[in-house]
C-alpha cells in the first residue's frame, strides 16, 4: 500500500517514522508513506494557499488550485482520495477494514476553515471524521486513520490474527483481559481462564464481549454491524444458557 498525505505541515508526520509498530512497518517496507506539501504548489510569490470566503464569514479557506495540483502530482487510476473533515462519515472499524484493502490512498488534511468545496465535490472519494468535534487541522485525524489502517496490513502485527478479537473488529467491544499475577490485592483472575478448556473460554469471552457492548455501547448492537460469524456464536451462546 502507498499512502500519500497532502498537508501544509509535513513535518508533523515525521512522528510516524519513529512510532512503534507503524515505524517498524515503514522500515520493513510493509507500506510506503509520502508527505506532499500543498504550499509547494502555490503560484503565489509568497506561497499563499488560502483566501477569504465568498459571501463573507470568519477565517480563511484553502484555495482549490494548489490542492488540485498537489493531488494530480500523485493521483493515478488506482488512487482513493480521502478528505479528513468534521462533515465526513464517522470513522469506524468497517471503514478502516475497507481502506486497508486499497492500493493507494491519498489523504487530504485540511486546515483553517476548510477547503474550497469544488475540490470536495469533484476530486474526493470519501470524507471521514474521527469524531463530533473540531480540531485546528486535519493532520491528527490523518494520523489516526493511517495508524488504524496500517496495523491491518499483512505482516505488520506479530500475528495477522491478533487484531481479530479487538474491540469493533467483529462488531463487539473486546472481552476483559488478565495477566499475572493470578491474585492482585485480593482480586483474582476468573477461574474459567485458568481452566484450559478453550471451548468454554471462547464462550466466556464472547458472552463478556456481548455484555460489555450492551452495557457500554448499545448503539453498536442496534446498528446491526455484527458480522455473520459473531451472530452465529451469540445465537449458540443464547441457545445454551
Amino acid at each position: 500500500m502507498i499512502i500519500d498525505v497532502l498537508t501544509l505541515f509535513p513535518e508533523i508526520f515525521s512522528f510516524l517514522y519513529n512510532y512503534s509498530i507503524i515505524g517498524k512497518a515503514l522500515e520493513n517496507d510493509k507500506f510506503i508513506l509520502n508527505t506532499i506539501n500543498i504550499r509547494d504548489f502555490s503560484k503565489d510569490k509568497h506561497k499563499r494557499v488560502d483566501d477569504y470566503p465568498y459571501g463573507g464569514g470568519p477565517g480563511m479557506i484553502l484555495k482549490p488550485e494548489p490542492i488540485y495540483d498537489a493531488l494530480m502530482s500523485c493521483k493515478n487510476e488506482n488512487s482513493y482520495v480521502v478528505y479528513l473533515s468534521p462533515k465526513g462519515k464517522l470513522l469506524n472499524q468497517s471503514i478502516v477494514n475497507d481502506l486497508s484493502k486499497k492500493e493507494h490512498i491519498i489523504m487530504l488534511s485540511g486546515h483553517y476553515e476548510g477547503i474550497d468545496n469544488r475540490i470536495v465535490e469533484n476530486y474526493v472519494d470519501e470524507e471521514i471524521s474521527i469524531g463530533d468535534y473540531v480540531l485546528t487541522g486535519g493532520e491528527i485525524p490523518t494520523m489516526v486513520v493511517i495508524d488504524s489502517v496500517v496495523r491491518l496490513l499483512p505482516g505488520v502485527l506479530a500475528s495477522d490474527e491478533s487484531f481479530e478479537d479487538e474491540s469493533f473488529f467483529r462488531g463487539l467491544l473486546e472481552y476483559p483481559q488478565y495477566t499475572r499475577p493470578e491474585n492482585f490485592r485480593g482480586k483474582k483472575v476468573p477461574k474459567i481462564l485458568l481452566s484450559g478448556d478453550h471451548k468454554r473460554i471462547k464462550k466466556w469471552r464472547m458472552l463478556n464481549s456481548l455484555y460489555l457492548t450492551l452495557s457500554k455501547r448499545p448503539d453498536i448492537i442496534c446498528s446491526n454491524k455484527l458480522d455473520e460469524s459473531t451472530n452465529d456464536i451469540i445465537k449458540d451462546i443464547i441457545k445454551n444458557i
